[in-house]
């Protein structure tokens, strides 16, 4: 990903405060800056990491290898009630975010809270420290429901959500964060970007994920059946890690400010059930259909297509370079 060509130069002695280090595309965008680091950056040209998490214990665990070096920095904190003090930021990256199903049924109220209150002490943060720009990483929940009026959602469509729902708190509350983007660029000129991921999985995953995709590849690397639970009509945009962590620094450092993007690789727009075959290929298992639980079934989604139109990304020269079949078997080899 560092050979991409990108201007690394803009980031050269900067400072970027990531929140949500811990999660799957935190995690990942952390080692991608700090493999710079140690391949390209001189002697006090490093980018220096701020990372962002409430969970020291994971994070030790996750940033093991640079807990040490003078360029990371970590900071224990919940976003939803104060950001700690770690001086001057260059750029702030929000990544935040309950992401899977029994999250959303579980700490639905939690789920609210880092889209909009983290959201908002993030900006204040950014305010207060002069930052250059704010990176909210928002998704493809934000468009709703296809209305069955277009193949694929451009970053100008706004679908139905039921707002009545406990499902949704988490695209409702990515929409307010979008809009208080907008309120803090227009208030205090803060330059912003939203980078709208599609569905994502790769080998920074954890465990505890419980989104379809991931219970899927975790049954493939375990040589288990493949369950699936619904009928698998369901079709929908993915991205593989690193090609949605490039999506995102594409959008920061060739983005227009105020702009969203929308990150899918169109190769792998498939259905739950075509994706369910494939890790059982994978696997030399065999799909089996079994009907979620309560808590499962209020965490899921209701969109039976969402596929996203990435092409205002890949004008800016974005494109992905791993595709659906290649990605689930590099995560389930590395899982195993």
């Amino acid at each position: 990903m560092i050979d991409l060509p990108l201007p690394w130069e803009k980031l050269i002695g900067k400072t970027i405060m990531l929140s949500g280090a811990t999660g799957m595309i935190g995690k990942c965008m952390i080692d991608v800056l700090m493999h710079y680091n140690e391949t390209w950056a001189q002697q006090g040209s490093e980018i220096r990491v701020i990372a962002l998490s409430r969970n020291e214990a994971k994070a030790r665990e996750r940033f093991d290898k640079y807990w040490e070096e003078k360029c990371f920095t970590y900071m224990s904190c919940d976003v939803n009630e104060m950001i700690p003090d770690c001086g001057h930021v260059d750029y702030i990256v929000h990544a935040a975010s309950n992401t899977h199903p029994l999250q959303y049924s579980q700490d639905s109220i939690g789920t609210i809270n880092s889209n909009i209150i983290g959201t908002k002490n993030l900006l204040d943060y950014a305010v207060a420290h002069k930052a250059e720009q704010f990176c909210f990483v928002s998704s493809v929940e934000v468009y709703g429901e296809n209305r069955g009026d277009v193949e694929k959602f451009d970053e100008k469509y706004l679908g139905y959500i039921d707002c009545n729902t406990l499902r949704a708190g988490y695209p409702e509350s990515k929409r307010l964060g979008e809009t208080l983007c907008n309120a803090y660029k227009q208030t205090y000129g803060l330059d912003f970007v939203i980078p709208r991921l599609s569905r994502c999985y790769g080998p920074t995953m954890l465990s505890s994920d419980t989104k379809a995709i991931s219970q899927f590849i975790k049954k493939a690397a375990a040589g288990e059946d493949i369950v699936l639970k619904s009928e698998g009509t369901q079709k929908y945009s993915y991205s593989f890690v690193t090609d949605a962590v490039a999506g995102i620094l594409y959008a920061v450092l060739l983005g227009e400010s105020g702009e969203a993007y929308n990150i899918a690789d169109k190769e792998s727009d498939i259905t739950l059930k075509d994706l369910a075959e494939t890790l059982a290929d994978i696997a030399g298992t065999k799909v089996i259909f079994d009907l979620p639980d309560e808590a499962e079934r209020r965490g899921y989604s209701t969109a039976t297509k969402a596929m996203l139109d990435a092409s205002k990304l890949e004008a800016l020269g974005w494109k992905a370079q791993v595709h659906m079949a290649e990605g689930l078997r590099c995560v389930v080899e590395s899982i195993r």
